[in-house]
């Protein structure tokens, strides 16, 4: 019974009011939904909130763009890179290919660049990528 008590003030507790939208909720490395100030967590990083740049969201679903993102992952992860290296956004349209995220170095870059290169084609890759200055 004391258990019982216990789950209906829980439950009771969630009903009153308790939540205040016109709070600003952030946590690390998120953002908020624009307008609102509410935690949204599909929105992703605040580098993300820029609608004109490419996110995974936007990799075509089609087997020839899922098999160039798989073939650059691949060869990717096959190197001695840094995790961040390993973990960059690689989101493939139509053929053309978008790298995004940070790197730790110029050689990474340079390595990420030249394999997205070999496997989708001189002239298809957006390499985005950025050196961590941290």
């Amino acid at each position: 019974m004391k258990y019982l008590s216990m789950l209906l003030l829980s439950v009771a507790a969630g009903f009153c009011g308790c939540d205040d939208t016109n709070t600003t909720r952030t946590t690390p490395g998120t953002a908020t939904t624009p307008g609102t100030g509410n935690l949204n967590p599909t929105v992703g990083t605040t580098r993300d909130l820029d609608t004109s740049d490419k996110t995974p969201i936007d990799q075509n679903e089609n087997s020839a763009d899922i098999d160039t993102t798989a073939s650059i992952r691949q060869r990717i992860v096959a190197t001695e890179m840094s995790v961040n290296a390993h973990n960059i956004k690689i989101i493939t349209q139509n053929g053309q290919v978008t790298l995004r995220g940070e790197v730790e170095t110029e050689a990474e870059k340079t390595l990420i660049d030249d394999i997205a290169n070999e496997v989708a084609g001189e002239g298809k890759v957006d390499n985005q990528l950025q050196i961590d200055v941290d």
